[in-house]
């Protein structure tokens, strides 16, 4: 039973399974990943115990959409600090795995982006999964607080930089109007995960778009064509493809909850998933950041630019899962895979990352009776 003797027992709380929450069930953890699932009177002798005192284990949650947090924004500081100062704040809320987020910008920045995450996952940064490109192969007409200036049609040599990276996922949003077909089939092809999103694309250019790889939309609803009677748009699109996933800010001001519930309404179980899309502020005592040379101040928890566009939110992913159980009416089960079993699935993580079982990496959050984070680990620690 050597083995054994450098476990961690999580004992004492109701834990979620693949099959739904147990009662008195203890974690073992081990080198990082979840070694077996035991009664809590069943656990080894050798076993380090650790009691949760009736708290609620979970996944640990995976952000898919993460600009900032802790102060730093990713556009503005492209370095491994400003990673693992993001990836910090966030897992205070209980996100123990994050793409951090780098909206519309330059080559060079975006190459720096992307050379940092390669550093911060060679470097065993915690939580760090990938990147998130959103942008800037998007439209001007649903740009939000993106720069239309840093809008453009990547060449090859620019298609072949922004999916690089070769230790981590590479989702990217783009408006699949705005670039060739066999843009979209190349990123792919070349391991990215292809999002819609801040695209005024018609239903049929955003079917094309699904035709050629896009396999998913960027913060359903926000920054897209809507669906109306005779013209479906970017969300008719969504919505109506079983296959595809959708991104979402539950906030109470991104989406209205009605919206939020016909989405979960029409599209298949686990094809709905929770993101942030967080700003600098979150885990920060100062409201206020600059993005593109102005300064931005979230009021009352709504950021917004001068413009009044939304600018990213000041929304931490354990604030998510409460605003679904208590504004949707959704099971903290269920909440709790949109925030984690779900995204690690679509990011392509599934086998190893979001469910609570042997072999799986030992990301976990424990959430009290009013669903406040109490506790997190990544990779066991």
């Amino acid at each position: 039973m050597n083995a054994m003797r450098t476990a961690t027992a999580l004992c004492n709380a109701r834990v979620l399974t693949p099959d739904g929450f147990v009662e008195g069930l203890a974690v073992l953890m081990q080198d990082g990943r979840i070694a077996d699932l035991v009664a809590d009177d069943a656990i080894p002798s050798e076993a380090v115990r650790h009691d949760l005192h009736g708290a609620t284990l979970l996944p640990g949650f995976i952000d898919a959409q993460v600009n900032g947090g802790g102060g730093a924004l990713f556009n503005n500081d492209t370095s491994v600090e400003a990673i693992r100062t993001i990836a910090q704040a966030h897992r205070r809320f209980g996100t123990t795995g994050l793409l951090p987020t780098l909206i519309s910008d330059d080559a060079e920045v975006m190459a720096r982006a992307i050379a940092a995450t390669r550093q911060a996952i060679a470097q065993g940064v915690p939580g760090v999964l990938g990147i998130h490109l959103e942008g800037p192969y998007i439209a001007p007409a649903r740009k939000g607080t993106h720069d239309a200036a840093k809008f453009r049609v990547p060449g090859a040599d620019e298609i072949a930089m922004a999916t690089s990276l070769d230790n981590g996922v590479t989702l990217l949003t783009l408006a699949p109007e705005q670039v060739p077909a066999d843009t979209i089939r190349t990123m792919v092809a070349r391991g990215a995960i292809v999002f819609a999103g801040h695209t005024a694309g018609t239903y049929e250019q955003i079917r094309a778009g699904i035709e050629a790889g896009v396999s998913g939309f960027t913060h359903l609803y926000n920054a897209m064509s809507p669906l109306q009677g005779r013209e479906p748009g970017a969300v008719g699109a969504a919505l109506e493809d079983d296959g595809c996933w959708c991104g979402v800010i539950v906030d109470g001001v991104h989406v209205h909850p009605a919206s939020l519930r016909v989405a979960l309404s029409a599209k298949p179980r686990g094809k709905v998933f929770l993101v942030t899309d967080a700003m600098p502020m979150v885990g920060a005592d100062d409201p206020s950041f600059d993005l593109y040379g102005e300064t931005i101040t979230a009021v009352d928890g709504v950021v917004r630019n001068a413009a009044g566009a939304l600018a990213g939110s000041a929304l931490d992913m354990a604030s998510a899962v409460r605003n679904c159980v208590r504004r949707l009416d959704l099971p903290l089960e269920e909440a709790a895979r949109m925030a984690s079993t779900y995204p690690a699935d679509l990011l392509g993580l599934g086998a190893t990352h979001g469910r609570i079982a042997p072999g799986y990496r030992a990301d976990l959050v424990a959430l009290d009776d009013d669903l406040q984070v109490v506790g997190t680990w990544i990779g066991g620690a």
